[in-house]
């Protein structure tokens, strides 16, 4: 019943916020919400998992993990939601209901359901459709501004990940012919449990074609290179809080997919075949984004284009059998890059720019901004100690340790090149001359509302990288054995 609950309470309320015509309780209705569904799940956490809740949904250690990050994730972004809201205040007729607000509110709200659907989901169709309606659901998000980039960079996320889609599509039509070359897998539930239980009576053949198009399909959603291009204008245009759900989140219900379906090639005894194309990808996606990374001059393109890079990470942990590593990783991430897009919306309240050459002085106009915006990004270049340099580590020593060598090679450049394209940027933002004085305007208080969230967020990555509490790590474990197929 709890799993039930999780994924249709946001439906409802999403629903219910369109027959609201108060924006002050809208906004507060996503606030509600997001720690109403952060409550559920540590309640699901603590009491033990719900194997399932009939052939659709479910819960397992893999899904539970994604499911927390999710959850942490948008109670923490919504704080932010409510006061980019505020901020961006409509004019009075445009406030009633069906307004652009109230739309906004209403596929934020639909945008949780639908991840964690995705998340729960056993039946490969069920998932699909679910990742189909995550795409529906974060587009009226990344367009809420109507300005001409963000309407053109919504309208490339839709056509370029439902032709994404569509390639999983056909991916998951191939597992399903897969079963028919058995007998004693005729009438097989096409359940990822049943499938992995089954593999090595599923043909081989068709296993391969049919991972080979899912990987492309949900990797287009995941954005991996070269199927990102959606990626850095969307997160770009789109609200920071949105893009910390887009980063943090969506792309994870993606990777969940692939993970799930290289576990079933596993199982089959065809792992090599999909462990290689997962690094190959994972390579191009970390080299390339470190080349985007060295040309950036707009600081939320240079989140987006991270993203991409750690996207390559874990897609090389899950082809180099790092699955411990790499959830890890997913954790670290997540939480890094929220943290960071929700400072990247505090530093254009107060500068009114993306562009990295005119933001600077950020530590003389908001020391505690600056000083999270420096921390944030020391975590998501590995930098010790936080947590992303345990799981990056975590990933090389496995890399080193089977011998891997190019892939290590590959795996080191990325991470050199994204430090030094980084650092290029960050320390002008940070330390240089304040551009426009009279814009920006020193705080008169250390530390903002709005730098509570990312502050709790870089702790946690922090204390990872310190300590990692017995809970998380022993949900790791049981995660990493699931995605590594055993």
């Amino acid at each position: 019943m709890m799993l039930r609950i999780l994924f249709l309470a946001p439906f409802a309320a999403g629903l219910a916020s369109l027959g609201i015509s108060s924006p002050r309780v809208r906004r507060r209705l996503i606030t509600i919400v997001s720690f109403f569904h952060l409550a559920c799940t540590l309640i699901v956490w603590r009491t033990g998992f719900e194997p399932s809740a009939g052939r659709w949904i479910g819960l397992d250690a893999l899904s539970m993990l994604f499911l927390l990050i999710t959850s942490v994730l948008f109670a923490s972004s919504s704080f932010a939601t409510v006061a980019y809201l505020r901020g961006h205040e409509l004019p009075v007729e445009s406030r009633g209901r069906f307004s652009r607000e109230a739309v906004f509110t209403c596929a934020m709200l639909f945008f949780l359901g639908t991840t964690t659907l995705a998340i729960l989901s056993l039946h490969t169709g069920v998932f699909w459709m679910a990742i189909e309606a995550t795409t529906l659901a974060s587009a009226p998000l990344i367009s809420y501004q109507r300005s001409s980039r963000s309407l053109e960079a919504t309208w490339k996320y839709l056509l370029i990940c439902s032709v994404g889609i569509a390639i999983a599509l056909v991916g998951n039509t191939a597992l399903a012919v897969s079963v028919a070359f058995d007998p004693a897998t005729y009438g097989l539930p096409m359940t990822f449990r049943d499938l992995a239980e089954r593999a090595v009576s599923l043909n081989p053949v068709w296993l391969k074609v049919a991972f080979a198009l899912i990987l492309v399909g949900y990797g287009t959603k995941m954005g991996l290179a070269p199927m990102h291009t959606w990626l850095p204008d969307a997160h770009s245009e789109a609200p920071s809080p949105v893009s910390a759900l887009l980063s943090g989140a969506l792309l994870n219900c993606a990777f969940l997919g692939i993970l799930r379906t290289n576990a079933i090639l596993v199982r089959a005894g065809i792992g090599g075949y999909s462990n290689g194309l997962l690094a190959a990808f994972g390579a191009l996606s970390m080299l390339l984004a470190g080349w985007f990374v060295l040309r950036q001059a707009d600081f939320k393109r240079l989140l987006a284009y991270s993203s991409i890079e750690h996207m390559g990470i874990l897609a090389i942990a899950a082809g180099a059998g790092a699955s411990f590593g790499g959830l890890l990783h997913a954790l670290n991430h997540s939480l890094t890059k929220g943290a960071l897009f929700l400072l990247a919306g505090t530093i254009l309240g107060a500068y009114h720019t993306k562009s990295t050459r005119a933001v600077s002085g950020l530590i003389r106009v908001s020391p505690a901004t600056g000083l999270l915006w420096i921390a944030g990004f020391l975590a998501i270049c590995g930098v010790p100690p936080f947590g992303t340099f345990v799981s990056e580590f975590s990933v090389m020593a496995i890399l080193g340790g089977g011998g891997r060598w190019w892939l290590l090679a590959a795996f080191l450049s990325a991470l050199g090149i994204v430090f030094v394209g980084m650092w290029r940027i960050v320390i002008p933002m940070a330390f240089g001359r304040p551009s426009d004085p009279a814009v920006c305007v020193p705080r008169s208080r250390p530390i903002e509302a709005a730098d509570v969230p990312p502050l709790a967020l870089c702790c946690m990555v922090l204390l990872f990288g310190i300590w990692l509490p017995s809970p998380i790590a022993r949900l790791i474990e049981h995660a990493s054995a699931i995605a590594g197929g055993l």
